[in-house]
């Protein structure tokens, strides 16, 4: 009602349950032929542990949006040439993936900050992967930086620190609708197809980490 357009329909997903995922995939494959763009977008940085026993942040930021594609993927591939976007972050320059302990929290005294930079990491190192897996099958991926969006981000940080961090976040982050620009761009501008497994931001392809790292 609030878009006027009719065609636009709600479908419940729940990426802190990989039961949730399978779920929403089996329905929409059974109630959309058509699918050409999929945008995982999720950024939540809080502590816990989901019912599948990964960290929160890691599981809905990253393998949530992980499984789903992969489940809709041979529908991507049907109706190529279709896109993935993966919204990253520029925190994944910070992160750290272990294979030993993957999925799991890390310690420290910013182990919420740093399980969100390794969610943002393995979001770039996925959309490189998925793009080398299928060229030649006119499936293109892309990670994207949107910039720092004024978004609910923050809503789970200690009491202590929001009087800081909110009035920060009105004053210098982008509005939403900004936010959205580069990836609305990835996943509609034409010729970007060479590009595949680049990581974006609204100044265009760029390195995702540091050289040297």
């Amino acid at each position: 009602q609030e878009t006027g357009n009719n065609e636009v329909q709600f479908m419940h997903l729940d990426l802190a349950s990989l039961r949730s995922v399978r779920a929403f995939s089996s329905t929409f494959l059974r109630q959309e032929p058509q699918l050409h763009i999929l945008i995982n977008n999720a950024g939540v940085s809080a502590g816990g542990t989901t019912e599948d026993g990964f960290s929160l942040p890691f599981q809905v930021n990253h393998l949530g949006h992980f499984l789903l594609t992969q489940l809709l993927l041979e529908r991507l591939r049907s109706c190529a040439p279709s896109r993935v976007v993966i919204v990253a972050s520029s925190a994944h320059c910070a992160g750290r993936l272990r294979p030993e302990s993957l999925g799991r929290p890390p310690s420290g005294l910013f182990s919420t900050f740093q399980d969100y930079c390794d969610s943002k990491l393995a979001n770039v190192l996925h959309a490189r992967e998925l793009a080398t897996r299928e060229q030649g099958t006119q499936v293109t991926c892309y990670a994207v930086h949107p910039g720092f969006v004024n978004t609910s981000l923050f809503r789970h940080a200690p009491l202590w620190l929001k009087p800081l961090l909110l009035p920060l976040a009105w004053l210098l982050f982008l509005d939403a609708s900004e936010g959205a620009q580069v990836v609305l761009d990835c996943a509609t501008q034409e010729g970007l197809e060479p590009l595949s497994g680049r990581y974006f931001t609204d100044c265009g392809p760029r390195l995702p980490w540091p050289a040297g790292r």
